[in-house]
C-alpha cells in the first residue's frame, strides 16, 4: 500500500473541513474499486481526529439498502466513524454552515451495553449486547462535489458523514418490530420521504451484526 498516497488523499478529504471547498472524487487518485486502501484514507483522518481532541461516539453504517447498492454498482455495506461533536440535541436548530451537501436519512440508533468484541458474532449476541434503541435522523453530508462518488469516495470520506439527531425515548428490542417499523418524513406537513426497516438488509439487527 502506497502510504504516501494514502495522506495525501486524507489531507485532500481533511483539507475540505477547513475550506468548505468540495473536492473531485478521490476515487480517480486511488486503485480502481481498492475498498482496503479506501478504508486507509479514513482510518488516517479516525486518527488525525482523535489525536485533536475528539471523542468517538459510535460507528455508521451505510450502503445498507439494495437500492443503494445497485445506484453506487456494489453488493455490500460500508461503515464510517461517529464523533461526539457530530451529534445536535431533539429539535435544535442547526446552522447551515456547519454543512455542505447536506441530506438526511432516518436511521435506528443502537445504544450499546457491552463491546461485541468476540468472532463469529450471532443475532443473538447482537440483542443481549443492546441496552436499547432510538430513532436517529442521520445528516450524510459529502466532501466529494456533486455527490459524485463511488464507493470507494463514500467510504476514504468517513461513509459520507455529517452529522446525527438522536431521539430521545429509548426502547427496548422487547417491545419493537423493527422489520416491520415504519417511518414518514415530513416537510412542511407534507410527506417526502418513507421507509421500513426491512430495507435496511432485511432488518436493522442484521446491519449491526455486519458492523460488529
Amino acid at each position: 500500500m502506497d502510504n504516501d498516497l494514502v495522506r495525501s488523499v486524507a489531507d485532500a478529504i481533511r483539507n475540505v473541513y477547513h475550506t468548505g471547498k468540495t473536492i473531485p472524487p478521490v476515487a480517480a487518485r486511488l486503485p480502481a474499486g481498492d475498498i482496503d486502501i479506501a478504508y486507509a484514507v479514513q482510518q488516517v483522518n479516525t486518527e488525525h481526529w482523535l489525536s485533536q481532541g475528539r471523542r468517538i461516539a459510535g460507528y455508521k453504517i451505510g450502503l445498507t439498502s439494495q437500492a443503494v447498492q445497485r445506484q453506487l454498482g456494489v453488493s455490500q455495506p460500508d461503515f464510517g466513524v461517529l464523533f461526539a461533536d457530530m451529534t445536535a440535541c431533539d429539535s435544535q436548530d442547526i446552522s447551515a454552515e456547519r454543512l455542505l451537501q447536506p441530506r438526511v436519512e432516518v436511521e435506528v440508533a443502537f445504544v450499546m451495553a457491552k463491546q461485541l468484541s468476540q468472532e463469529r458474532l450471532t443475532v443473538a449476541d447482537v440483542i443481549s449486547a443492546t441496552a436499547y434503541a432510538l430513532p436517529v435522523i442521520e445528516i450524510v453530508d459529502s466532501r466529494i462535489t456533486d455527490w459524485k462518488i463511488s464507493i470507494v469516495d463514500t467510504i476514504a470520506d468517513n461513509a459520507s458523514s455529517g452529522m446525527f439527531v438522536l431521539g430521545n425515548e429509548p426502547r427496548l428490542l422487547r417491545n419493537l418490530e423493527l422489520r416491520t417499523a415504519g417511518m414518514t418524513m415530513v416537510c412542511d406537513n407534507q410527506p417526502i420521504s418513507t421507509g421500513v426497516g426491512a430495507s435496511c438488509m432485511g432488518h436493522p439487527i442484521n446491519a449491526i451484526l455486519w458492523l460488529a
